[in-house]
């Protein structure tokens, strides 16, 4: 579904100019939607995946601080905090994608969007915190349903 791929670009970007701004969600998707188009699908789920992320920020910070060790938030690069952020706000609360696809997305978007490690220093921290969340309930996705065969 290429426009979801889309949707989370332009989440990454808002978020990244949210980081870098320090300004709230609707100022910031406003400000980009003022200077750019899309479709509206993807305009309706970036839009969506901002305000989610920034709604959940401090639990979403406190679970990826939770699962990378020797890496304080404050330490890692913008857009890898800002991927890692948008990707446990995916895996959480967007019960319609499966967390594989979550998870090999926002590796997908560190390699185009971050430094030569940041698919793999993405990829560690997800795969820890997907162990966490899933926890005792192996035979279940993170959403509650029936694991998917290549999960």
């Amino acid at each position: 579904m290429r426009r979801r791929r889309k949707a989370r670009e332009i989440a990454l970007q808002v978020l990244y100019q949210i980081d870098v701004l320090n300004i709230d969600a609707g100022e910031a998707v406003d400000l980009f939607w003022s200077h750019f188009s899309g479709p509206e699908e993807a305009r309706k789920y970036s839009t969506e995946l901002i305000e989610g992320t920034c709604s959940h920020r401090e639990e979403i910070d406190r679970l990826i601080c939770s699962c990378s060790e020797n890496w304080s938030l404050e330490r890692m690069a913008r857009v890898d905090r800002n991927i890692l952020r948008l990707a446990v706000y995916e895996l959480l609360y967007c019960r319609n994608v499966p967390p594989k696809v979550t998870l090999n997305e926002a590796i997908d978007l560190g390699k185009d969007y971050g430094s030569e490690n940041s698919g793999s220093f993405i990829n560690g921290i997800l795969d820890a915190l997907y162990a966490k969340i899933r926890g005792p309930h192996a035979d279940q996705d993170i959403n509650g349903a029936p694991g998917h065969p290549e999960s």
